[in-house]
């Protein structure tokens, strides 16, 4: 059996590698460039997380590698370290640290101390977590109950505005999980972010979704009224089915003006589940919120007249292949899959447990609501219609 020699990569080609993984590519469309599987791409890029690792480099007031020839040259002539020093326009004291702390005047060398150097500038910064075990704490309490590190960021800064020492970027967080070298965070913590990924994907890596079928008598998306486009009025909604295994379905809706979610069980995908469990959905709340509908092109809602007809309800639906067209319900469908993954059985949840997980959705601050929570952009919509 003839094995596959060991393929080492230089340095252009790490740099490669990581400029396609930052544009998006898979580790497979990766590996073929250089004829291997993605276990072969993957060492490289799991080491620091799938986040690309600053490019090292000297700093401008550092020695060069010609200053420290003209140190060598010095010493081997005996000169004094007030000589070297005048001839390189630098302080004494740099120069004389610099010959001791390579071997003194005996053992000097210009190549070697170079190399020492460079070597020494590897000592890791520490980031600001590590000295901060408040924000350590509580970073992880927040994680636990499946706060995002962008929610936790910003209730943060909600929290303590004037001060900032108790402020931490999203990406300090995120980098905190994934760069295990900085041991701040623990890796477990991973598994409760929403994706539970091992390694940071890049933004623009996405996943594609086939168009869905034709819905009989649709009323278009382009013909829905303007005021509900810019999110000016409350009380018109973005729903979608998310499914799971054994033919298992929830019913998601999502309130465009304040991301307010109601779950809603379904037995099945067929049009009338779908749509008797719509309406039972649709009389829990008062008419002034419950003004319209935006779904995809699913044939779960093929019966949409019988739903108006039953709530007084106007159904819009998206343009086929066009998911961003109800952007809200597919950020909180993702937002879901942290409690639902897929491949699980939907069905064993009860309306009760789907009931705790909207609330405890509803109660999670969202950028979109400069780090309010649903809940109480929702009651105070409430509170204007009583």
């Amino acid at each position: 059996m003839a094995y596959r020699r060991r393929i080492y990569f230089t340095s252009k080609e790490k740099a490669d590698i990581w400029d396609r993984w930052k544009r998006g590519e898979s580790m497979s469309s990766i590996g073929r460039l250089f004829d291997r599987d993605s276990s072969s791409i993957y060492p490289l890029l799991s080491k620091t997380g799938g986040i690309r690792p600053p490019e090292r480099r000297r700093s401008r007031l550092a020695l060069t590698l010609v200053e420290r020839e003209v140190i060598s040259r010095g010493v081997a002539a005996l000169r004094s370290i007030r000589c070297i020093a005048r001839e390189l326009c630098r302080s004494a004291s740099t120069v004389s640290r610099e010959i001791k702390r390579n071997g003194g005047y005996e053992l000097y060398r210009a190549t070697a101390a170079d190399d020492q150097a460079w070597l020494r500038a590897c000592r890791p910064k520490l980031c600001k977590l590590a000295g901060h075990k408040y924000l350590q704490r509580t970073i992880s309490e927040k994680l636990v109950i499946h706060w995002s590190p962008e929610q936790i960021a910003g209730w943060l800064k909600r929290k303590y505005p004037n001060k900032e020492r108790n402020h931490v970027s999203h990406e300090t967080i995120y980098k905190s999980l994934f760069v295990q070298a900085r041991g701040v965070l623990k890796k477990e913590l991973q598994q409760c972010l929403r994706s539970k990924r091992t390694i940071r994907r890049s933004k623009h890596a996405s996943l594609k979704r086939d168009g869905l079928g034709k819905i009989k008598d649709a009323v278009s998306i382009r013909e829905r009224p303007a005021s509900v486009e810019d999110r000016a009025v409350p009380g018109h909604w973005e729903g979608d089915l998310i499914g799971g295994s054994k033919n298992s379905y929830i019913a998601t809706l999502v309130e465009r003006q304040t991301r307010y979610v109601m779950l809603a069980k379904v037995a099945n995908k067929d049009t009338k589940s779908v749509v008797t469990a719509l309406i039972k959905q649709a009389h829990k709340l008062p008419s002034e919120l419950y003004k319209s509908l935006t779904w995809d092109r699913g044939s779960e809602l093929a019966s949409h007249k019988r739903f108006k007809l039953e709530t007084g309800i106007d159904v819009y639906f998206c343009d086929p292949q066009s998911p961003w067209q109800r952007g809200s319900n597919e950020n909180t469908n993702r937002l879901l899959r942290q409690y639902f993954p897929k491949g699980t059985d939907l069905s064993q949840h009860s309306q009760v447990h789907l009931n705790k997980v909207a609330r405890q959705l509803n109660e999670r601050p969202r950028k979109t609501l400069q780090f309010e929570t649903p809940a109480d952009r929702f009651n105070q919509c409430v509170a204007l219609t009583d």
